[in-house]
């Protein structure tokens, strides 16, 4: 890694380089200072949570793809579950609760999902980490940046944007991939057989992730997110935010060799290395501004700082402003929006929790014909007819066999079940099934009967699924 340790510079060093930076308004790219730290070990951490992106279509399960979004066929496969159009309203519930839950994290702890987990903050601080390794420290890159072309400013660019390409294109190929099964796009692209709605998405993923990440990094944050547009909503003077103590830091003033200090100079020594490092330029001494993704970089570089002169960490810290003006703070189940959020949460996490642990790999719909309810036949018995529709969610066809569970019906007798039904997999499909029951055998007008539907896997796997329906006869 490229971080560097404020530890072995001197001040005169870090004035040197606040002299250098520019606050950033928007017109001109941002070279943030990349140094060690608590903050910057936590984001190395979050940003490997995407290479699950990378990696997690080609994880198999059962011989097939884990996790794959089949949209074509309207089948979304996660393991051992399988959901169909039918089930997707659990997807409501899903969307729901994430939302909420950024919300809330919003409310209570910031930008944490913009500091440490939106993809547009990981890629960029990989390209980044890139072109600090090719091309050196921000110093180093304004001064590339202003450099004519020649062989060296050539040579340097084209290592950087061939690592910034294959990254983009792997980025691209990884999204296709978990909407089809991994192994086999990465045939069909080898052998130039896959379609053109998959390499019209590769390309459109790949001069995306290079664009952005690469060339509008914090601008995208600037001007594009709507979410660093309506934060201002979300964050209230009660939020634990990053945060610059004002009283302790103000007034402020720098460290002169041999000169006292005054004694109403705060602990900021104004060497803006807190400026140096945010990725998106910002002065957080300023209070909270749109352009802060709270990423905690300046936290570990103020911190840095009074560790070298001898100050207490903290200047610059996760706390709340009413907590920074010493006033005294809500517990947060005295929060009403707290409990709103948690209200919501539950209900979104409840209903998708009722939704997975009712869901079978085979299930039986049963509908009794209404016209007519039920037919008198010559010999004296009463027939119902049934339609039994079966979804089979597996990723093959299987062969079920329809029966009806044990009844106190006597003479029952069962037209339409007598070989095995092929359902067939990620649909429906319908059986007719008549019943026929002896009328002096029938006690009442209208008497329960569960249908029962089995089958069993290449593997022995055996599933198993029952409705509940009735039998109606006359009048008694």
């Amino acid at each position: 890694m490229a971080e560097k340790n404020i530890q072995e510079q001197t001040i005169e060093e870090l004035y040197a380089e606040a002299n250098e930076h520019k606050i950033n308004v928007g017109d001109v790219k941002i070279h943030a200072k990349r140094m060690k730290g608590k903050f910057r070990s936590i984001k190395w951490l979050t940003n490997s949570i995407w290479l699950i992106l990378f990696f997690g279509p080609y994880l198999r399960w059962n011989g097939h793809q884990a996790v794959l979004l089949d949209i074509p066929n309207r089948q979304f496969h996660i393991f051992n579950i399988t959901l169909l159009p039918q089930d997707l309203w659990m997807l409501s519930f899903v969307l729901l609760f994430f939302a909420i839950l950024l919300a809330v994290v919003t409310a209570l702890a910031g930008r944490v999902w913009c500091g440490f987990f939106c993809f547009q903050t990981v890629w960029t601080d990989v390209f980044t980490w890139i072109e600090d390794k090719i091309e050196g420290g921000p110093a180093k890159r304004r001064k590339l940046d202003k450099a004519p072309w020649d062989v060296k400013k050539i040579t340097m660019r084209a290592k950087k944007y061939l690592l910034w390409l294959l990254i983009s294109v792997f980025t691209g190929i990884s999204f296709v991939a978990w909407f089809t099964d991994s192994f086999q796009l990465w045939k069909d692209l080898f052998t130039l057989q896959a379609s053109s709605t998959v390499w019209i998405t590769i390309l459109m993923f790949t001069v995306g992730t290079f664009y952005l990440a690469g060339f509008l990094r914090e601008q995208t944050c600037f001007w594009l997110c709507p979410y660093a547009r309506i934060q201002a909503v979300m964050i209230d003077d009660t939020s634990i935010v990053p945060s610059y103590d004002v009283p302790r830091g103000e007034k402020r003033g720098r460290l002169v060799k041999g000169k006292p200090v005054s004694e109403d100079q705060g602990d900021c020594v104004d060497c803006n290395q807190c400026v140096a490092v945010c990725p998106t330029g910002v002065d957080i001494r300023g209070g909270q501004q749109e352009g802060c993704i709270m990423c905690g970089l300046c936290l570990d570089a103020c911190d840095a700082v009074m560790d070298k002169i001898g100050k207490p960490k903290g200047l610059i810290k996760y706390a709340s402003w009413d907590g920074i003006r010493g006033k005294e703070e809500k517990p947060l189940f005295k929060r009403p929006r707290v409990w709103l959020y948690t209200t919501i949460m539950t209900i979104a996490l409840a209903g998708i929790i009722y939704g997975l642990s009712g869901m079978e790999s085979i299930e039986l719909k049963v509908i009794h014909a209404r016209q007519p309810l039920f037919v008198l036949q010559s010999d004296g018995t009463i027939q119902n007819r049934y339609t039994l529709k079966v979804l089979n969610k597996l990723p093959a066809d299987m062969d079920v066999k329809v029966s009806v569970k044990e009844h106190d019906l006597k003479g029952l007798i069962i037209s339409g079940a007598d070989k095995p039904v092929k359902a067939h997999h990620g649909t429906v499909t319908p059986v007719t099934i008549f019943v026929r029951v002896p009328k002096k055998n029938l006690t009442e007008q209208s008497v329960p009967l569960t249908f029962v539907v089995d089958g069993k896997d290449e593997s022995g796997q055996v599933y198993h699924s029952e409705r509940e329906s009735v039998f109606i006869g006359p009048k008694r």
